[in-house]
């Protein structure tokens, strides 16, 4: 169980939890890779078909939560008939019934995703992000795609993935355990896990439940020497000789 203090990882950035991190030894420094805020990159285009201003848009806001954990796993169908083999081990499915995914979204969590690589489909649409805003979700993170934006949009939730398409879950993919250890690039996520969705800095990251006493705790000394390390090289300092004064 993650620390009382997790809510003070909101005064930071997600870079600051990263640098923390790093310095803690933390595989992939928390950082989940490639992942990128399909709401606010999706509707870029001038185009005379998309007509971007009747598109509601989420707030632009850093969300803070603990993490709660999706995995999917490959299934063939008739238009997918060879999915792709897994490369990493998969957990025994752990669920009791046959619910959809979002039926066990829980309240004040963002939810983070994995799906298989190298798949066309998406695995979050718009009646699974509207079902997971009803039952309370801070977020969603999708290591993997998403579609129906302009749905997504509407449930003013932040939502981040690798990318998006028109295909829907049932094609490729099935829901296969809850609340196991995720591999997002070189981080694991496991539920419980603090979240950091930071559109500030565009960037989402994970700090682990057993790390949070020891990163607020560092966290200090590692701004306060960088800004030190800014004021010096504002004065015409080098980095070279900034960082030897305060970085060490």
């Amino acid at each position: 169980m993650a620390s009382p203090r997790w809510k003070k990882l909101y005064e930071y950035a997600a870079c600051d939890l990263a640098d923390g991190l790093l310095k803690l030894h933390v595989p992939g420094a928390g950082f989940l890779a490639d992942i990128n805020n399909v709401s606010h990159q999706s509707l870029t285009s001038s185009g005379p078909l998309l007509h971007t201003a009747s598109i509601p848009k989420p707030e632009l806001k850093k969300v803070l939560a603990p993490a709660s954990t999706f995995l999917m796993i490959a299934k063939a169908t008739k238009s997918f008939p060879n999915p792709p083999k897994m490369t990493d081990s998969i957990p025994a499915s752990n669920l009791t019934d046959s619910r959809p995914y979002a039926d066990y979204t829980e309240s004040g969590t963002i939810v983070v995703i994995s799906q298989p690589p190298g798949q066309s489909c998406a695995v979050v649409g718009g009646i699974m992000a509207a079902r997971m805003q009803h039952l309370g979700a801070e977020g969603i993170v999708v290591d993997g795609r998403v579609r129906d934006i302009t749905a997504l949009n509407q449930t003013q939730l932040p939502i981040w993935s690798k990318a998006t398409s028109i295909i829907g879950a049932g094609a490729e993919t099935k829901f296969h355990a809850h609340n196991v250890p995720v591999r997002i690039g070189e981080t694991v996520v496991e539920a419980g896990d603090i979240i950091m969705i930071d559109p500030f800095e565009n960037g989402v990251v994970a700090v682990p439940q057993g790390k949070v006493d020891e990163l607020l705790d560092l966290l200090p000394k590692l701004i306060e020497a960088d800004e030190r390390v800014i004021a010096d090289v504002c004065r015409g300092v080098s980095v070279e000789e900034a960082f030897k004064r305060h970085r060490n």
